[in-house]
């Protein structure tokens, strides 16, 4: 069974190096990701495992400031790598991109506590105590642990075998159910074409006729790669490549790919939100910012069992967006703060 890992973590507590020290190949591929050292946008690669399991990877980038490409990728993940600096240890986002995953019904996961030689030990006790205290009846509470350090790479087999370990926690994905993919990257190939990019969400892909949201035309998947090599059918949880005949600038990430008439277009959804305790009190017509797959919308609250929606607590609440969402009921969401852009809350579409 094919699986993607995600990475999420603070800036510069080592996500891309420990990739890179897994699978060989660095994640970050645009020149300025190079130039300053930093992720900015989505990377990706893929491994295999002892088992002889094909793990994908999605890196995502640390900087508050790319918090919503961060998001991107996060609704594709099986399995979490959430990294932390041994010396550093927890930080702003690491705290934020746990509260984004808990929102999108993730099971398994590990910490990762990473740039342990730069650590003493005294430090990683003490990092260690507060990722205790951080996961907290968090879907990663009883999650087993890994000290690693990926120059010299100690601790990486360690960290492989637990992978390889937790993998078989992971649900098969419903490959009879009819495919989505959410397009996170488009580009041009030179003789080849427009080839978008996305993980699998379920259900299985075939070469053919297929159907693009939300500008509602049918399209021709002229081929498929999975992990850069050629297919005919791909299968949940992989990440896909797909050469379409679309011209480049007629898509845009947040697009879908998806069985023709399996998808419909709402302007309002009801969902079942939960309000973070960090969170300011949300109040009717409330203006916010709904990430849904790799797509962001504006919208605003229309709160249905309670005037105000205070912190920490759940609430029944009507989002009015300003527009169309093709979304399915149970999908996951997140909320963000209109201005300032912070994480305020998430749960699922019920309607």
């Amino acid at each position: 069974m094919d699986f993607i890992i995600g990475t999420s973590g603070h800036i510069d507590h080592g996500k891309t190096t420990l990739i890179k020290a897994l699978t060989g190949n660095s994640t970050d591929r645009l020149p300025e990701e190079k130039k300053r050292g930093i992720s900015i946008d989505l990377g990706f690669s893929y491994f295999d495992l002892p088992s002889g399991q094909r793990a994908g990877i999605i890196d995502v980038p640390g900087h508050e400031k790319f918090v919503k490409n961060m998001m991107t990728g996060t609704f594709g993940m099986d399995m979490i790598l959430l990294c932390i600096d041994c010396k550093e240890g927890v930080m702003p986002q690491t705290v934020e991109h746990l509260d984004i995953l808990r929102f999108l019904n993730k099971t398994e996961g590990i910490v990762v506590l990473t740039k342990r030689d730069l650590a003493t030990d005294e430090e990683t006790e003490k990092t260690i105590e507060q990722v205790k205290e951080l996961v907290k009846g968090t879907f990663l509470e009883n999650c087993p642990i890994c000290e690693v350090d990926s120059i010299s790479k100690r601790g990486i087999d360690n960290l492989i075998q637990m992978i390889d370990s937790e993998s078989k926690k992971l649900k098969q994905k419903h490959a009879e159910r009819d495919y989505r993919m959410n397009i996170d990257r488009k580009f041009n190939v030179k003789g080849i074409g427009t080839v978008v990019t996305g993980t699998l969400l379920d259900g299985d892909i075939h070469k053919g006729e297929s159907f693009i949201y939300p500008i509602e035309k049918d399209i021709n998947i002229k081929n498929i790669q999975v992990h850069n090599k050629n297919v005919n059918v791909a299968h949940p949880s992989q990440r896909v490549a797909l050469n379409i005949n679309l011209n480049l600038d007629e898509i845009d990430r947040g697009f879908v790919i998806a069985k023709k008439n399996s998808l419909k277009a709402f302007n309002m959804i009801d969902v079942r939100l939960t309000l973070l305790e960090s969170a300011s009190p949300l109040n009717h017509w409330d203006r916010v910012r709904l990430f849904h797959g790799t797509k962001e919308i504006f919208g605003r609250v229309v709160p249905l069992d309670k005037q105000v929606i205070q912190p920490g607590t759940q609430a029944l609440v009507q989002i009015r967006l300003e527009e169309k969402i093709y979304a399915k009921t149970s999908d996951p969401f997140i909320l963000r703060q209109f201005s300032p852009q912070i994480t305020i809350g998430g749960g699922i579409i019920i309607d």
